[in-house]
Parts: structure tokens; C-alpha cells; sequence
């Protein structure tokens, strides 16, 4: 799963890639510095802690974002 969201804050999106076979669990913030975790639920402990809904263009997003994260975990 990969996943852009548009931000308020940058002209380039936040992307959030997702693959539990591979081992994957990396983003891409509003800085487009790259942030990789061990494992599914520390990045979405991550993005709960840094990201808020308002922070994007279209604030539902966020949610949907949380919601294929936890979908993609769960199916791994």
C-alpha cells in the first residue's frame, strides 16, 4: 500500500508506503526528509503523534490513511 496525502504545509505530498511482506514502513513528511520504522505500529504511533487532520489539504484523508494502515496490517 502507498499512499500520498496533500499537505497545507508543503508543496510536495507526504507519502506512506505500507508492505508488510517486505518489510516496508516508511513515509515521506512535509520536509520530504524519509523516515523508516521497524515495523507497522510504530509508524502509526508516529504519524498519530506528528500529523494531525488539518495539517492536509483534505482533512479526511487522515483518517483514511489510519484506516489503511491498520486494514494492511491486519491483512498481513
Amino acid at each position: 500500500m502507498e499512499m500520498n496525502i496533500e499537505s497545507t504545509i508543503s508543496h510536495v505530498p507526504c507519502t506512506v508506503t505500507v508492505e508488510p511482506r517486505k518489510e516496508i514502513y516508511e513515509l515521506q513528511t512535509f520536509d520530504t526528509s524519509k523516515r523508516s520504522f521497524a515495523n507497522g505500529h510504530e509508524l502509526l504511533a508516529w504519524i498519530k503523534r506528528n500529523w494531525e487532520p488539518v495539517q492536509f489539504q483534505n482533512p479526511t484523508e487522515y483518517q483514511d490513511l489510519i484506516h489503511a494502515i491498520t486494514t494492511e496490517m491486519k491483512q498481513s
